[in-house]
């Protein structure tokens, strides 16, 4: 019995020995077939495209360390220079000064008004424009407040739902109710949180009341009560 075993495994092993020879030689002969037509093509293309080819690096290279050129030579001096600019109008914007931080003190502040034109394509730049919207919304001018704060595009968690909501009173003092109701449902949203997301549903119904649509003030409602104990 022993043998028989012996024979069945010894010819088991033999025959897969085998297959695996011929599949060993087969995978030798078969790639490098294929690997020098591969090459053949890559070489007929190459010479055929190269011009393009290079054409293409040299663009992409160009875009890539100007790219880098820019962020640091441009881009990271101009955040610093807003961001300083920025300083002495957030002093006079906590002072309730704020005519003088919309529109500068014609001294060594130039105003939000200025920086958020100057300086549109940087983080302080876009913050100099939530800043004038509040200002102007502070001075009861709605309609150029909305605009600036409309402009805004930000991710901070606190700042952004703030802004939003800033800007959803700004279109009910100009009684666009429609608009000021979806915005206080956007900043809701936007603030995601257990302070701000229920106030700014509240300031929503209250709209829609006004609007007459007790049905959706009272769906905010119970959000806040059953969401936001």
């Amino acid at each position: 019995m022993r043998k028989i075993n012996y024979f069945c495994t010894a010819k088991f092993r033999a025959v897969i020995f085998d297959m695996a020879k011929k599949e060993t030689k087969h995978a030798e002969q078969a790639p490098a077939v294929n690997i020098e037509e591969a090459l053949n093509r890559s070489e007929q293309f190459f010479n055929k495209n190269k011009k393009i080819i290079f054409a293409t690096l040299i663009a992409i290279l160009v875009i890539v360390v100007g790219g880098m050129l820019y962020k640091s030579k441009v881009v990271e001096p101009r955040e610093v220079k807003a961001a300083e600019a920025m300083f002495m109008g957030e002093t006079y914007f906590v002072n309730g000064e704020y005519e003088t931080a919309l529109a500068g003190d014609g001294v060594d502040f130039v105003g939000f008004e200025e920086i958020a034109d100057m300086y549109s394509n940087t983080k302080a730049g876009k913050l100099a424009n939530a800043y004038a919207g509040l200002c102007c919304a502070q001075l009861d001018s709605f309609e150029v407040a909305a605009q600036y704060l409309a402009k805004f595009k930000g991710n901070d968690e606190m700042a952004s739902p703030a802004i939003l909501g800033a800007l959803a009173n700004c279109y009910a003092s100009m009684n666009d109710l429609n608009k000021a109701a979806t915005t206080f449902e956007q900043a809701a949203k936007k603030a995601d949180n257990a302070l701000l997301t229920p106030y700014y549903l509240f300031q929503a119904g209250l709209v829609y009341e006004s609007l007459e649509n007790p049905a959706k003030a009272l769906k905010l409602y119970n959000s806040i009560k059953f969401d936001y104990p």
